[in-house]
């Protein structure tokens, strides 16, 4: 029987590119807006995926992966059920944190900052840009609530495939949008040889005005 590997024992020596502060934009959401860019065309796996962490009012944190949905001068943007776990914490404590992961690339990317909804008019755009099966899922899923079986889901689902068979244009419940990450501290880290990673720190002033700093890997 084959010895089972230890995780201890897993290891990447990364040595792709390297990372400095004459090369990066002076502009984070620039930087950020770069890579991603080269994630897309390197055809890493799932290139807007990003593990969105929040916290409730007493600080205890969850994690999960959604996907960035776009990318303003604001900030990053995506959707949910506002009525969801996540939802929830937010309404309890507008901060979050993203990390952005590249294997590929060898990159990540990690992102701190206050959370606000974007305005109904960007969600009802973005909702109607979807296919129609997944307007209907918005409607048919009470996020994060225990269900007793998959039927629920199914039973649900038919009943709004029904309702909304006649109507063209499906309207947005008030109860699914966007919400955007504004930030205030985004880092880039680009992995190197012996764990000598490269980690650029960008963090916001008072005045608006962004700074970077290099941090010790």
């Amino acid at each position: 029987m084959a010895t089972p590997l230890s995780l201890a024992d897993i290891r990447i020596n990364y040595s792709l590119k390297e990372l400095t502060l004459e090369a990066v934009s002076q502009d984070p959401l620039q930087q950020f807006e770069t890579w991603m860019q080269e994630a897309l065309e390197a055809k890493a796996d799932e290139p807007t995926a990003m593990t969105l962490s929040t916290a409730d009012a007493h600080g205890r944190p969850t994690a999960r992966v959604v996907l960035l949905k776009a990318l303003q001068k604001e900030g990053f943007v995506f959707y949910t059920n506002y009525e969801s776990r996540k939802g929830q914490q937010l309404l309890e404590n507008p901060f979050a944190a993203l990390t952005f992961f590249w294997p590929a690339l060898e990159r990540q990317v990690r992102v701190e900052g206050r959370v606000e909804r974007i305005s109904p008019e960007m969600s009802d755009t973005y909702f109607h840009s979807r296919p129609r099966g997944s307007q209907i899922g918005a409607w048919s899923s009470p996020q994060s609530t225990a269900i007793a079986d998959r039927s629920i889901l199914e039973n649900l689902e038919k009943e709004y495939s029904a309702r909304f068979q006649d109507l063209e244009v499906i309207p947005r419940p008030e109860h699914w949008g966007g919400y955007q990450v504004k930030p205030n501290r985004i880092e880039f880290w680009q992995g190197r040889q012996n764990r000598l990673h490269d980690r650029l720190l960008y963090e916001v002033d008072s005045h608006g005005h962004w700074h970077i700093q290099r941090l010790a890997p």
